[in-house]
C-alpha cells in the first residue's frame, strides 16, 4: 500500500504538469541554439558573422532570463506558484510564435529577449511546487520525474528542426506551450505557500537575500554550483560546429544533433543524480560526483583528436550526462530557503547560472584570440569547475529538510 501511496503521489497532476512545462520550456529555450546557423543563414547574415550574431542573440535571450528570474521569482513567493506556471508559459508561448516571422536581426534579437523573460520562470516555480507538495523523503524522485522529461524537450526540438523549417519549429513550441495552458487549470497551489499567504510574513523581498551576509553567502553557493553544467551547455555544446572544427574534424557537426545527444545524456544524468542522492541521503556528496565527472568529460571533449563525428557525439552525451545533476542543483536552491523566498531563489538561481553565459562568451572569444578556441575553453571551464567545488564545501545538507518554515 505504501508503495502505491508513493507512486500516486509522483504521478500526481501538479508533478506531470511541472515536467510537461519543463518539456516545452527546454524545446523553446534550446531551439534557437538548433536552428541557430540555418535562421542566420535565413536572415542573410554573412557566414564570418554566424558566430558573432549567434552570440548576441544568445546573451540577448540570456539577458532577459535574468530579468525575468528576478520578476517571476517575487510573483512566485508573492502570489503564488501557480501565477508563475501561468504567465510564463503564455509570454515564452507567443514570443516563440512571434520568432516565426522575424525579417531582421533587430527583431531577432527583441523577441528572444521577450521569450527569454517568459522561460526564465518555469523550471523554478514547478520545482518550487512539486518540493512542498511532496513528502521530503520522496521530493527528491518527484523532481528527479520533473527534470527528467523536461530535459528530453531539447530531442524534440533537434527532430522538429530538422523536419520543417526553422520559422515553423518556433510555432510548433509556442502552440505547444498554449496547449499546456490549458492542462494548468487542473494544478493546485502548494499548502505550505497558503499557509504562509495567511500570515503577515514578508513574502518574495529579493533584497532581502543581500541584507544578511549568512543569506547571501548561501544564496550565492546556489548559484556557483551550477556554473559548470550552463558553461558546458552555453559554449562547449552551443558552439559544437567550432569546437569541432578547433580539434580538426573535417566532416561538419550539426549543432542541433550537439544538443540532442547532450540533452539525451543531460536527461540520463538527472535521473542518475536524482536516484543517487536519494540512496545516499545526500545531495551535497552526489553534486560533488557529478562535479568532478563533469571536469573529466570536459578535459577529454577538449584534449581528444579523433576524426570521427561518432566519437564527438558521443562526447556530447557523455557532457550531458556529467552535467546531469541540473534537477538537483535546482531542488537545494529550492531546499535552502525557507517558503516566504524559496520561489525567489528557486527561480533566480537557475536563471543566474543561465545567464552567466553573458560572462562566458566574451572572455571566451577574448581568450581565443590568445589561446585559441580549445585553450580559451579550457581555461574558463576550470574556473567553472573550482568555483563550483569551493561554493560545494561549505554548503549544508537539506536532504531531510522540512521545508515549511519562512526566513
Amino acid at each position: 500500500m505504501e508503495k502505491k501511496s508513493t507512486l500516486r503521489q509522483l504521478l500526481s497532476v501538479p508533478v506531470i504538469v511541472a515536467a510537461l512545462g519543463y518539456f516545452v520550456d527546454i524545446y523553446d529555450l534550446l531551439l534557437f541554439s538548433i536552428v541557430r546557423i540555418p535562421s542566420l543563414r535565413s536572415l542573410n547574415v554573412a557566414e564570418d558573422q554566424l558566430l558573432d550574431q549567434g552570440v548576441f542573440l544568445i546573451n540577448m535571450q540570456m539577458l532577459g532570463m535574468l530579468i525575468g528570474g528576478v520578476f517571476w521569482g517575487v510573483l512566485g513567493d508573492k502570489k503564488g506558484r501557480l501565477s508563475v506556471l501561468f504567465g510564463s508559459i503564455l509570454l515564452y508561448s507567443l514570443a516563440n510564435i512571434a520568432n516565426g516571422f522575424v525579417t531582421t536581426i533587430n527583431q531577432y534579437a527583441l523577441l528572444r529577449f521577450i521569450a527569454g523573460i517568459g522561460l526564465a520562470g518555469e523550471l523554478g516555480a514547478g520545482i518550487t511546487l512539486v518540493a512542498e507538495i511532496l513528502p521530503k523523503n520522496i521530493r527528491g524522485y518527484g523532481t528527479t520525474i520533473v527534470a527528467s522529461v523536461g530535459v528530453l524537450g531539447a530531442v524534440l526540438a533537434y527532430f522538429v528542426a530538422d523536419m520543417y523549417d526553422w520559422r515553423i519549429a518556433y510555432f510548433i513550441g509556442g502552440g505547444l506551450g498554449l496547449l499546456l495552458l490549458i492542462l494548468r487549470f487542473n494544478v493546485f497551489e502548494s499548502g505550505i505557500f497558503k499557509e504562509v499567504k495567511e500570515r503577515s510574513t514578508q513574502r518574495g523581498n529579493f533584497f532581502s537575500l543581500f541584507t544578511s551576509r549568512k543569506r547571501f553567502m548561501k544564496y550565492l553557493r546556489c548559484i556557483l554550483i551550477g556554473l559548470p553544467i550552463w558553461f558546458v551547455i552555453g559554449i562547449l555544446i552551443t558552439f559544437s560546429p567550432e569546437f569541432a572544427q578547433a580539434i580538426g574534424l573535417t566532416t561538419p557537426v550539426d549543432a542541433g544533433k550537439a544538443v540532442m545527444f547532450a540533452y539525451i545524456g543531460l536527461s540520463l544524468g538527472d535521473m542518475s543524480s536524482g536516484l543517487l542522492s536519494q540512496y545516499l541521503k545526500s545531495r551535497r556528496k552526489t553534486v560533488l560526483i557529478f562535479v568532478l565527472l563533469t571536469s573529466a568529460a570536459m578535459a577529454i571533449y577538449l584534449c581528444q583528436r579523433s576524426p570521427s563525428t561518432t566519437v564527438f557525439y558521443g562526447l556530447c552525451l557523455l557532457l550531458g550526462y556529467a552535467i546531469g545533476y541540473w534537477a538537483l542543483f535546482v531542488t537545494i536552491a529550492a531546499e535552502q530557503f525557507g517558503t516566504n523566498l524559496r520561489a525567489t531563489v528557486a527561480t533566480t538561481v537557475p536563471n543566474f547560472v543561465r545567464g552567466s553565459v553573458n560572462v562566458f562568451t566574451p572572455l571566451f572569444l577574448l581568450g581565443a584570440q590568445h589561446f585559441g578556441r580549445l585553450g580559451s575553453a579550457g581555461l574558463i571551464g576550470g574556473v567553472a569547475i573550482l568555483l563550483a567545488l569551493s561554493a560545494l564545501w561549505k554548503m549544508e545538507e537539506t536532504f531531510t529538510r522540512d521545508l515549511n518554515y519562512t526566513e
